[in-house]
């Protein structure tokens, strides 16, 4: 049996385990949930510093726990604004498109095969090589190379994007920031 595999399986069947503890340490299912996407895949991408033998579920019981407290200590120093009584009082206002840009891409890569959706946010989300996506997928690099183009020109379709002056500002907002940084 291949190590990888065995890896797989064993970390597959620690994930009940896994959220129960997440759970009973947040208090919250949406929480848990999302501690432990962060748990494995810090234990995927590290699992080569995983000794096959050894205690899997301790391994990953520690790595959700340093999780938690990692994430506890970064909440410590962000600014809780809730109602937006902060936001409220800075000078300017984010703009909106950016968020309506993301909602679109959202939904255009809701719309793509999941082998092609997977690779995409693999590579072009994720950060990891060709190499390393095709060893998460369990296929060839040129397989994976064929679903990143797939799903980057099916996201252009559905986006409507022909080009590079399809990024940025719109035609409407250019002119103001362009006049608002001009010396």
């Amino acid at each position: 049996m291949e190590p990888q595999s065995s890896f797989k399986r064993e970390l597959l069947s620690a994930l009940p385990s896994l959220r129960a503890f997440a759970i009973s340490l947040t208090g919250r299912h949406d929480r848990a949930d999302d501690l432990v996407q962060d748990t494995i895949m810090k234990a995927w991408a590290k699992q080569d510093h995983f000794e096959m033998g050894t205690n899997m579920k301790a391994w990953l019981f520690t790595i959700l726990r340093n999780e938690l407290y990692s994430q506890m200590r970064k909440s410590g120093r962000e600014v809780q604004d809730s109602d937006g009584i902060f936001t409220e009082s800075m000078a300017t206002h984010p703009s909106q498109y950016g968020a309506l840009d993301l909602q679109d891409f959202r939904k255009a890569l809701d719309q793509l095969p999941p082998d092609q959706r997977e690779a995409i946010i693999l590579v072009g989300a994720s950060g990891f090589s060709y190499e390393e996506a095709a060893e998460i997928c369990g296929c060839a690099v040129g397989t994976i190379k064929s679903r990143v183009n797939r799903a980057r020109q099916r996201l252009q379709e559905l986006l409507g994007i022909s080009g590079e002056a399809d990024f940025g500002p719109d035609a409407t907002s250019a002119p103001l920031t362009s006049k608002a940084f001009a010396f």
